[in-house]
């Protein structure tokens, strides 16, 4: 558990996207809160938070080991950085669909 608290500190420390996102989660909380969410909702907006930050993190070590690796241009890292980067957005976009679907009707 030490070295995964390691890890989350890092990110919390040195990633950016990570920090927006993170920011984005405690929106959607206090949202959550305010609108005083079913259990049912809370599971899914918990569930996307989680796999949001989870694709972040997962992205940013699968960088982090290509960029040790591979110092030079590699079209083999390119490809696999912009794939790790596309499960990101595809992960965001899955997470933004949800949050419409659930806080629309409260705010509407």
């Amino acid at each position: 558990m030490g070295y995964a608290l390691k890890g989350l500190k890092t990110a919390l420390r040195q990633e950016h996207n990570f920090q927006f996102e993170l920011v984005l989660a405690v929106a959607a909380v206090v949202l959550g809160l305010y609108f005083q969410l079913s259990d049912l909702e809370w599971l899914f907006v918990i569930g996307a938070i989680g796999f949001v930050l989870c694709a972040e993190l997962f992205n940013t070590a699968l960088e982090e080991l290509c960029d040790m690796l591979r110092q030079t241009h590699d079209p083999h890292v390119e490809k696999i950085k912009d794939l790790s980067a596309a499960a990101v957005l595809v992960s965001a976009l899955t997470a933004l669909i949800i949050g419409c679907v659930i806080f629309a009707p409260y705010v509407l």
